[in-house]
């Protein structure tokens, strides 16, 4: 049962029953006053762990958008660059909530603490003042009421009047001060009701807002969150095929690893020890040092460079070779000794000390040596035992597999990732590219065959040709533009170079990316979106001449260009790009440079390819590879053949810009610039057999980067053909049309040094032309 109500008229009759029910109310509002301060203490230590937590959760926010993610190679994927700014996402969003937990925080202080606060010290304090003074009260009457009835009736009648007059007055004053009393307590029973909830209602109505906010910022970061779950999915689809392949290669060099040496000017690089005499009674002492030889310049340069100290490195000593003879152990007590005599240092004798008896002899081979030399070179594999060609033959078992696959099978699940028996895979191709049973057969017609070995033996067939579909001559082309830029620059550089291909290539490709189109218009039943489809083709039908991890580490810029060529089939394979200069050849980025500043340069636009601008960039490895899908293919016993012919038409107009450039470089070193702008020059192999033949790019590559150091274009000038903003001190800016005076190379790839308008600084290269 509740409190009793304190009725006026008792007051006046002030009976034990009523003292005891004004006790209740008092003893209720002393609860109330300790009910209300230990929820003040308690929300000021809410407060107080909110605030811990929210410092927490900052410090984290900092440390998610202060961390970068680096990354292997020379660009990153769309997916990758989402990824890499996932966590500047998050940071973005944890700081966000804080921020409407600190609002949260300061409104509960605003509207719980401080009106609870307010409502215990003046109408709960008021209440203990008005009790106070009503026991003051109550002990003064009855100690009057006492003494009058105590006072003995002989007084004067005058003396016993003032007494119960006094008396009273006191007793009216009491009774008002019961009155009053009563009243208050009563009042501040039914406020507590009200003045105690509703701060209790704004508090939670504070929580709620800040947890409808946290669902609002949830809401509006669900869409992100779908997209890098997606990006995350496609980077570890990428990852999964990339680490097949780098184990594949780790395999193969584990096997042979003479035969997977890169191709560079270096024609031998490792550790010698170099003996180095001293002064008598000191003899000498072998430095380990690591050491590159160049045989067209005869170079051999020496770095000293010790794992035990720490791997510091000393500065690079070079000398010139004049000879190199082999060190009989009778005159040294050390195996594996070369003596090498330096031009530079007439009479001096260098002697050095190999690893093995075979590195010796590699070294002796290299640097011209007398001996047998042992082979050191890259051999190319011709055990293929399919002789797939890119014939009449060829295209009619692509379009008769394309034509099977989409009657019979283009709802099968896991289309072109399930494979079919090595054997059957086999005999199916080879019979299919025999021009004797070429047209024997109807795969659509026929059910001798099933989907996935039909579909295995076109990958086999695309994998199984001298040259992939999209050429080792345009491969590093096709992959610049996957690299950077926006979706429509991808698409119109894309479309610029399929119309590079040779005729029959750029037909049966267009085929067969409006198959995989097709395909993946079904891929809610065969489960192959474009995003498979470019992980399975991707390798299928672009391959790099040379095997390395850098070059695996191209495979996922190889599926995006896929991805392009099926999603935009009909504007790629339909009418041919226009003129070069309305944007229709493949656009370039502006390169990074890691060493000036991290910040990567998306928001540059990017420059049309010009033929006129000397293409001078280092190469990047390559590596064939296949699909992610032919894993279990492996055991189809097919070889890439690595060797390809290329050739390129060098027309020029003669008084042309590109003329005299030609004629420039050809002075400065032999090399020349053809007609696509990429500069080629005279290739020395290593191996004493025929060289592989290169394409127009990978034949630039080589030497470019040796070749550029040094090499100026001196009191040359340039036009800009982009605006640019730099984005460093030592960059220039500068708008379309600027003129560039006394234009060099800078030691970077893929920038000019020149003069604007008195200032010197960096121009990126293919923003300019070369006038």
């Amino acid at each position: 049962m509740g409190l009793h109500p304190l009725e006026f008229s008792e007051c006046y009759l002030d009976s034990p029953s009523f003292r005891e029910r004004i006790k209740a109310h008092e003893a209720e509002l002393d609860k109330t006053s300790r009910f209300i301060k230990e929820l003040y203490k308690d929300g000021k230590n809410l407060i107080n762990a909110t605030k811990q937590l929210g410092m927490a959760q900052r410090k984290f926010a900092q440390s998610l958008g202060e961390f970068q993610f680096e990354y292997i190679g020379d660009a990153k994927t769309d997916d990758e660059k989402c990824i890499d700014e996932s966590l500047q996402e998050f940071s973005s969003f944890l700081k966000n909530l804080e921020d409407q937990r600190e609002l949260m925080m300061r409104n509960i202080t605003e509207t719980l603490l401080k009106p609870l606060e307010k409502f215990r010290k003046e109408q709960l304090g008021t209440a203990k003042e008005e009790r106070k003074r009503y026991e003051k009260e109550t002990e003064k009457y009855y100690s009057s009421l006492e003494k009058l009835l105590t006072l003995s009736a002989r007084k004067k009648d005058q003396q016993l009047q003032e007494a119960d007059v006094q008396v009273e007055g006191m007793r009216q004053h009491f009774q008002e001060e019961s009155l009053e009393y009563v009243c208050k307590l009563q009042e501040i029973q039914e406020r507590k009701k009200f003045e105690c909830v509703e701060p209790m209602l704004a508090f939670f109505q504070t929580v709620f807002t800040f947890y409808h906010q946290g669902y609002e910022l949830a809401k509006d970061f669900d869409h992100y969150k779908r997209a890098l779950q997606i990006n995350i999915q496609n980077t570890r689809s990428r990852f999964e095929a990339t680490r097949s392949e780098v184990e594949e290669l780790m395999r193969k060099i584990k096997e042979c690893p003479q035969d997977h040496r890169q191709i560079s000017p270096i024609s031998i690089e490792g550790y010698l020890y170099v003996q180095e005499k001293r002064p008598p009674p000191f003899g000498s002492s072998w430095v380990k040092r690591y050491c590159t030889y160049v045989k067209e310049q005869k170079l051999l340069n020496m770095v000293t460079f010790d794992h035990r100290s720490g791997g510091k490195t000393s500065e690079t000593e070079s000398v010139t070779l004049k000879s190199c003879l082999w060190k009989n152990t009778d005159v040294s007590d050390r195996r594996f000794c070369l003596d090498i005599e330096i031009t530079d240092r007439p009479g001096l004798v260098l002697t050095v000390q190999a690893l093995s008896e075979d590195d010796r002899k590699s070294w002796m081979q290299a640097m011209g040596g007398k001996e047998p030399v042992h082979h050191f070179g890259r051999t190319y594999s011709k055990e293929r035992g399919i002789d797939a060609q890119l014939n009449e033959v060829g295209s009619c078992f692509v379009k008769n597999c394309i034509s099977a696959i989409e009657t019979r099978g283009i709802n099968d699940q896991g289309l072109y990732r399930v494979v079919g028996v090595s054997s059957k895979v086999q005999r199916l191709l080879s019979m299919m590219i025999d021009e004797k049973t070429c047209n024997e057969m109807d795969l659509s017609a026929s059910d001798d065959w099933d989907i996935k070995t039909i579909t295995s033996a076109l990958k086999l067939y695309l994998r199984s040709l001298p040259e992939p579909l999209m050429t080792y001559e345009l491969y590093k082309e096709f992959i610049v533009p996957a690299k950077c830029g926006s979706p429509d620059s991808r698409v119109q550089a894309i479309h610029y170079l399929v119309h590079k291909l040779p005729e029959k290539n750029r037909v049966l490709l267009g085929l067969l990316m409006k198959h995989l189109a097709n395909v993946a218009a079904h891929s809610k039943q065969n489960l192959m979106t474009v995003a498979n489809l470019g992980v399975v083709f991707g390798p299928t039908l672009m391959r790099p001449q040379e095997e390395t991890v850098a070059a695996i580490m191209e495979l996922k810029f190889q599926n995006i260009v896929v991805e392009i060529l099926i999603e935009q089939h009909e504007t790629i394979f339909g009418d041919p790009p226009g003129a070069p200069v309305s944007a229709a050849e493949p656009t370039l980025a502006a390169p990074t440079r890691q060493s000036k500043s991290r910040q990567s340069r998306h928001n540059r636009p990017l420059a049309v390819y010009n033929p006129q601008v000397v293409d001078i960039q280092a190469a990047s490895s390559t590596v064939t590879v296949t699909d992610a899908g032919a894993t279990d293919e492996a055991s189809l016993g097919s070889t890439e053949s690595m060797s390809s012919q290329s050739s390129g038409n060098n027309a020029s107009t003669s008084g042309s810009p590109l003329e005299e450039t030609q004629k420039h470089l050809s002075s400065n070193g032999g090399s020349t610039v053809d007609g696509m702008g990429g500069r080629t020059s005279k290739v020395s192999w290593m191996n004493s057999g025929p060289a592989p033949a290169l394409s127009e790019t990978a034949a630039t590559s080589i030497t470019a980067q040796s070749e550029k150091q040094g090499e100026s274009v001196t009191n040359r000038k340039a036009k800009a053909v982009y605006p640019c903003e730099a984005e460093h001190d030592s960059e220039l800016s500068f708008q379309v049309g600027a003129i560039f005076d006394d234009v060099i190379y800078s030691r970077e790839p893929g920038w000019l040094e020149g003069v604007l308008e008195g200032k010197r600084g960096l121009i990126p290269e293919n923003y300019v032309e070369m006038l």
